[in-house]
């Protein structure tokens, strides 16, 4: 409910802006999927995707110099011809065809003058933006007369927490362009240690929220599919095993045995099943993304056709490039 009082505040105070155009918010990570592994120190994670406002065009440019086993974007904004639409009686100056004293006498100045820097949307800029829309709009909101906004700092996302003194909800806006008409989005989230403000990481979170949805949508009703992955993501904290690892595992077997030997009486099997695959995969030094190239996803979840078809990386290529981490690896393995 929060979430849609934004999106439709958002809408009125931007309506004749040239700031970017936001879309309802899609609940994604492991607080929408079920499976939280504190429950008591939840975090709401939203993906609002963003598409070009009137006069401007995003078109996404893959970052060829990044990591190896990452793939960042660039937004690159271009303005667009809107002389057409002027004729038209649409109340909007063409960027490209006025002059620059009659654009700043009656227009509101381009995207490119707000949030990016040189030709490319910068995430930073688009945080500080969306901290200034969520305070602004607070005081609005009905949520605003029973609860307490609190802002907790973030450079690529918009965190806060609100509170009304018996509960407290955490919640991080992530942002984000889709790619084309897929479930596969750039986003703000944070990528590699020190990524420059004009790089958006590739997400595959609501693609991954979808096939959770999938799996829920078959499932019987005693199936404990999401307790054994939040038990194994409990387990693995303080260890050098990440959530996400953990996650990848689950979904991989999700997608082979089905649902209906998820149920509570397979309850030991499975979390067996778990415990062995995370083994092989240690052993093997190999742990296959989920989505990306993934042939066996369900038909609702559309990926673009470079990850379709992309050979799927290797989430523990750190191990076989590093004897010393696949030793600890092993050591953490066997004391979890």
């Amino acid at each position: 409910d929060l979430m849609d009082n934004y999106t439709v505040y958002f809408g009125h105070i931007l309506s004749n802006s040239f700031y970017p155009v936001l879309h309802r918010a899609i609940g994604v990570g492991s607080a929408f999927e079920g499976w939280s592994p504190r429950e008591q120190d939840v975090v709401y994670r939203v993906l609002i995707p963003m598409t070009p406002p009137r006069g401007h065009s995003f078109h996404l440019e893959l970052d060829s110099a990044g990591q190896r086993h990452v793939r960042n974007f660039c937004v690159r904004v271009q303005l667009e011809c809107t002389c057409r639409r002027e004729q038209q009686a649409e109340d909007v100056l063409c960027f490209l065809h006025h002059p620059e004293e009659e654009l700043r006498r009656n227009q509101g100045p381009s995207l490119l003058d707000t949030l990016c820097t040189g030709s490319y949307l910068d995430v930073q800029k688009t945080a500080r933006w969306f901290y200034q829309l969520v305070r602004a709009i607070w005081p609005a909101l009905p949520q605003s007369h029973n609860w307490h906004l609190v802002l907790l700092p973030s450079t690529r996302s918009c965190q806060f927490k609100v509170t009304n003194g018996r509960e407290s909800f955490r919640i991080e806006m992530l942002f984000g362009v889709r790619r084309g008409d897929s479930d596969i989005f750039v986003s703000s989230q944070p990528g590699y240690a020190g990524t420059p403000r004009t790089l958006w990481p590739e997400s595959y979170d609501v693609a991954e929220m979808k096939f959770f949805k999938h799996i829920a949508g078959q499932a019987p009703p005693d199936s404990l599919h999401l307790r054994c992955l939040q038990l194994f993501s409990c387990l693995q904290l303080g260890t050098g095993f990440s959530t996400y690892t953990m996650k990848t595992i689950v979904m991989h077997l999700l997608n082979t045995i089905p649902v209906s030997r998820w149920r509570r009486r397979y309850f030991l099997r499975r979390l067996g099943d778990i415990n062995v695959n995370l083994r092989r995969c240690l052993e093997e030094k190999c742990l296959k993304h989920f989505i990306i190239g993934n042939k066996r996803l369900p038909q609702e979840i559309s990926l673009p056709l470079d990850i379709a078809s992309a050979e799927p990386p290797n989430l523990f290529h750190h191990l076989a490039w590093y004897p010393a981490a696949h030793s600890q690896a092993m050591s953490e393995y066997r004391d979890l």
